[in-house]
Order: C-alpha cells, then sequence, then structure tokens
C-alpha cells in the first residue's frame, strides 16, 4: 500500500490532465482550448469539487529521427578503404571519375524513368510521401515517447466532449424501503429496525438456540478462507458460554454491526487508515478489514471471474464483530475491571470495493435489460443502519489507476504498457458514452470487464453523488490520501472527531503516527506490532489482533 502520496516517476508521457479529466469528470470550468501537454510528474491536486487540471502547460521538446545536425563525423573516424579500392591503382584517378559519371547517368535515367511512370501521382517514385516523413517521437529520461499523440490527444479531447455534454447530474431513483426490505427479507429479519440504547455501537440481543457444547463458528465460511479469522474463532468459542444473556429463562447473544465504514476507493490508503485506527483504545476489538460481504460474498462471489461459489449469510458477518460484542457483554454484566465507558467500544470494516462495486446486480438480474442496478449497496446499508459513519480515501485519479495497475498486472508492467491499456479503456468508455449515459457506464459491468484497466474507478463523483441520495452529508467524510500523507496527524485527528472518540495517550499516539505503519505489501510493521498488544485469553482483556 503506497501511502506516500508521491508521484511516480513513470518514465512515460501520458498525459495527466487529459486522464485526470477523463477520471474525474467534473470540467464544468475548463474550456477544450484549454488542453495541452504537462508532464506526468507533476502534482495539482484540489477539493472533489474542482477538476484535477492545471492551467499553465507548456509544450515538450520534440526531436524527429531526421536530425542532420551532427553529419560531419569526427576527425578520428578510423575510416576502412573496401578491398575492391585496395586492388586498384590509386594513381588511376581517372579511372574512378569515369565510373562515379557512369553511375551517375545511370540513376539520373532511373530519377527520370520515374518521374515519367508516376506522373499523374506528382512525385518521384523514390520520394517518400508525407505520410512517410512523419515526426518520430524520441522516449526521453522523463517521458515515454508519445505514440500515435496526437491522434490520442483527439480521442481523448472527444471523450472529454462527450462526458461534458452528460455531466449535467440526475440525481438516480432511491428505490423504496419496502422494495429493498423485500429483495433481502433474510437480512432484514435477521437484524432489527432499532438498537440498544446507551451503547455507540449498533447492537442487540439475538436468541440463542443452539446447544451449548455445539460450536457456533463451525460453519461460518470466513473461517475457512482467513487463518487469523479462524484463530480468533478459537479463541471466542473457549468462553462463548459466559458471554451470554440470561434473561426469562431464554439466552441470548450480543450482535453487532459495523459503528463505521471505510468504503473506498482501492489503493488511496484505506489500509493504512484501518490499522492506525485499531490503535485506539475505543476502536481495537476489530477482527478483519476487508470481508467484502455488502458487495460480493453476500450474492455468493468472491471474485466475479470465478463465477458464482457460496452465499454467505448475514449471521457470518456478524461473528466478525463479536471480539467487540464480547467486551460489551463483560461490560454489561458487570465482570469487567473497566468503567462502561467501554461501552463506547465501536467496530468497523473497510472493504474498498463498498463504494462503487455493484457488479453482483448484472449477474442476478441478468435476463433483465437495465441501464443501471435496480439497487446500490447504500441502498442496503441504509435501510438497515441509517445512522451508519461513511468515510471515503480518494487520491489523484491517475495516480490512483497507476498504482492499480502495478498491483493487479502480474507481469510485464511498463510504463508503455500502462499508457495502451488506458487507452484502450478510453475508447471502450467513450463508445459506451455514445449510447448510455454517464452513470450507467460507470455501472457497467460487461464494460468494465472488457476494459483492460480499471478506469471507472476513478469516476469519483458518480459514486459520491449516488451515496450522498441516501445518507446526510454529515455522515460522510471525505479524506484526499495526499493531506493524509503530508500531515497524518491532523488527518487523523480529523478521523476521531468525525468518529467522536477520545483522546490519545502520548505513547499511543505517538505510535500512531509513527512512519510507515505498514509494509509495501500491506502488511503491519514491526514497529506498529508492538504497540498492540495480543489478546489476554485469560482474563477476557481482548484486544485487536
Amino acid at each position: 500500500m503506497d501511502t506516500s502520496g508521491h508521484t511516480h516517476s513513470y518514465g512515460c508521457c501520458f498525459d495527466r490532465k487529459i486522464v485526470s479529466c477523463v477520471l474525474f469528470l467534473h470540467a464544468s470550468s475548463m474550456s477544450l482550448s484549454d488542453y495541452k501537454y504537462r508532464n506526468i510528474t507533476q502534482t495539482d491536486y484540489n477539493h472533489i469539487h474542482t477538476l484535477l487540471i492545471g492551467e499553465n502547460y507548456g509544450k515538450r521538446p520534440v526531436r524527429t529521427f531526421f536530425d542532420f545536425r551532427h553529419t560531419n563525423p569526427p576527425e578520428n573516424l578510423d575510416t576502412k578503404w573496401s578491398p575492391l579500392v585496395l586492388l586498384t591503382n590509386l594513381r588511376s584517378i581517372s579511372k574512378v571519375k569515369v565510373v562515379s559519371f557512369l553511375m551517375g547517368l545511370t540513376l539520373m535515367f532511373l530519377i527520370m524513368a520515374s518521374y515519367t511512370l508516376t506522373w499523374d501521382k506528382k512525385g518521384l517514385l523514390l520520394t517518400p510521401s508525407p505520410d512517410q516523413i512523419r515526426p518520430v517521437f524520441v522516449p526521453t529520461c522523463t517521458a515515454v515517447a508519445d505514440v500515435s499523440s496526437e491522434n490520442t490527444s483527439k480521442d481523448i479531447k472527444l471523450l472529454v466532449k462527450s462526458i461534458r455534454s452528460k455531466l449535467e447530474y440526475t440525481p438516480r431513483k432511491v428505490p423504496d424501503e419496502k422494495d429493498v426490505i423485500e429483495r433481502d427479507s433474510h437480512l432484514f429479519s435477521v437484524i432489527p429496525r432499532h438498537f440498544l440504547p446507551n451503547m455507540k455501537s449498533p447492537c442487540w440481543y439475538e436468541e440463542f438456540s443452539g446447544e451449548l457444547s455445539s460450536d457456533p463458528y463451525r460453519r461460518n465460511l470466513f473461517t475457512l478462507r482467513s487463518k487469523s479469522f479462524k484463530t480468533i474463532c478459537d479463541h471466542l468459542r473457549t468462553n462463548f458460554q459466559q458471554h451470554l444473556h440470561h434473561r426469562d429463562g431464554k439466552l441470548f447473544r450480543l450482535r453487532c454491526l459495523p459503528f463505521f465504514y471505510i468504503i473506498g476507493q482501492p489503493k488511496c490508503g484505506t489500509t493504512d487508515l484501518f490499522h492506525r485506527l485499531l490503535l485506539h483504545p475505543e476502536v481495537k476489538f476489530n477482527t478483519m478489514k476487508e470481508p467484502h460481504w455488502w458487495t460480493r460474498k453476500r450474492f455468493g462471489y468472491i471474485r466475479f471471474k470465478d463465477g458464482f461459489q457460496e452465499n454467505f449469510p448475514v449471521e457470518d458477518y456478524l461473528d466478525l464483530f463479536d471480539l467487540a460484542a464480547h467486551k460489551l457483554q463483560e461490560v454489561i454484566s458487570g465482570n469487567s475491571s473497566g468503567d462502561h465507558r467501554a461501552l463506547q467500544l465501536i467496530t468497523g470494516e473497510a472493504s474498498a470495493s463498498t463504494m462503487w462495486d455493484n457488479q453482483a446486480w448484472s449477474y442476478l438480474d441478468g435476463e433483465k435489460e437495465v441501464a443501471e442496478p435496480p439497487f446500490l449497496v447504500q441502498d442496503f446499508i441504509h435501510t438497515v443502519q441509517p445512522g451508519a459513519k461513511i468515510i471515503i480515501m480518494l487520491r489523484d485519479p491517475v495516480e490512483r489507476l497507476y498504482s492499480d495497475y502495478l498491483y493487479f498486472k502480474m507481469a510485464n508492467k511498463s510504463a508503455e504498457d500502462f499508457h495502451q491499456k488506458v487507452i484502450d479503456s478510453v475508447h471502450l468508455f467513450q463508445s459506451c458514452l455514445s449510447e448510455g449515459t454517464l452513470r450507467s457506464c460507470v455501472y457497467n459491468t460487461s464494460l468494465s470487464n472488457a476494459m483492460p484497466v480499471r478506469l471507472n474507478l476513478g469516476m469519483y463523483i458518480i459514486f459520491l453523488l449516488d451515496w450522498l441520495t441516501v445518507f446526510q452529508r454529515e455522515q460522510i467524510l471525505v479524506l484526499r490520501l495526499e493531506d493524509y500523507a503530508a500531515n497524518l496527524k491532523v488527518t487523523i485527528k480529523q478521523v476521531f472527531d468525525f468518529l467522536s472518540l477520545g483522546p490519545l495517550s502520548e505513547q499511543l499516539e505517538a505510535a500512531l503516527t509513527k512512519r510507515p505503519c505498514l509494509t509495501p505489501g500491506g502488511r503491519p510493521t514491526e514497529t506498529w506490532a508492538r504497540c498492540v498488544q495480543q489478546p489476554e485469553t485469560s482474563s477476557g482483556n481482548f484486544t485487536s489482533l
């Protein structure tokens, strides 16, 4: 996970200005006459409602292969004579002149003949056509050659023009609540409409009807795919009975949903933010960063390319938050050494697919011809949990796209390959826009699968406005990776304030702002691991794993 926020030295002349416009889609203040080229290594970050395009761009120096400025040979050039000349007498200069004269006549005859034969073409046979003498761009250390740059520029400008013509945002038709509930009746039969009072986390009691001797986690599908969560379940089952609530001769278990969701975007620093949040005492009882339940697993998909596998029931998803539920139950039962401030414990998850991935509907409603998904993820989250807190991390869309390319591309990575894949994706997206709306193309699963790079994930404005159709503005916190990397302490405090978290001790605050928190592979560093205690199974004083 790249959290530095620094611009990569791609060594490619991929036009940041044009692609930023294509990705960010908010070009209302920019005319097409402003389009020129600039180097990819420049950064130009603005707010979500502004276009990531600068105003002053200089043209790159162009050098062609037809450069005769250095035609004079070096003075120390060691010239080698051919054997034929060596066999002749150097004094026989007259013979050489005769041969040269005859060769000149022959050449003149050929030229005149070609001129006569090709008179209707108005050119010489040995003269290349103007199309054959096009300037050829030469790669430099700061930019890769502009392959067909003029045609590429025209194509992308045409795409920008198409996007600009469809920029007027028409709010989506939000489905009725009853339709959302009917679409997944089991989900709403498990999760109640109201949660326990005096508790910050959205929790409730669920009647436990199983055998006390049975393993409540034996069928959880997340344990089959996560060794770390399986280890946590092994720990939770050892004292599961002690955390049951007795009332009216029945047994109940405390269930909780996440208090907050970090919903995206991929390659924007969500993993780093999530692991730093785990250092806070009120957030540390979390078990899995990216369950991808709302977007994929509840529909039976792990990876869409692998096809349908098995539905992960909502009960399995709720098990992910049992670590916090057990701690909260200890406080309610009076078995905890801590005070009732522990009731302020919260949980969260950070599936980076939540903001944008609604592909499952195209598989579920494949036979229906619909331009846009009938339901979006936020419809279900809001219906289940109207007070949820939403955190979004964004990044310069070109930087995000390149980082995404590096992460998912398995071999033969190069700036040239990235450039070509983006151009191919731009053409596909342009073709979609010629027939459909901007939103329909952003959510088009077939188009997403066809594009070599995930260009549509950079259409931030569409996703953000669609989330605002169901959640209030004060429920959504939008961060920029560039700000997060430049001033980590200030940005983290902004997140803490948004989640209404208490202050940290000096030791935890220093540990939280240490760099780096994660390795390039996204795993916690040794420095970070030393700051997070392991669970104390004997006392039940759980901490994050």
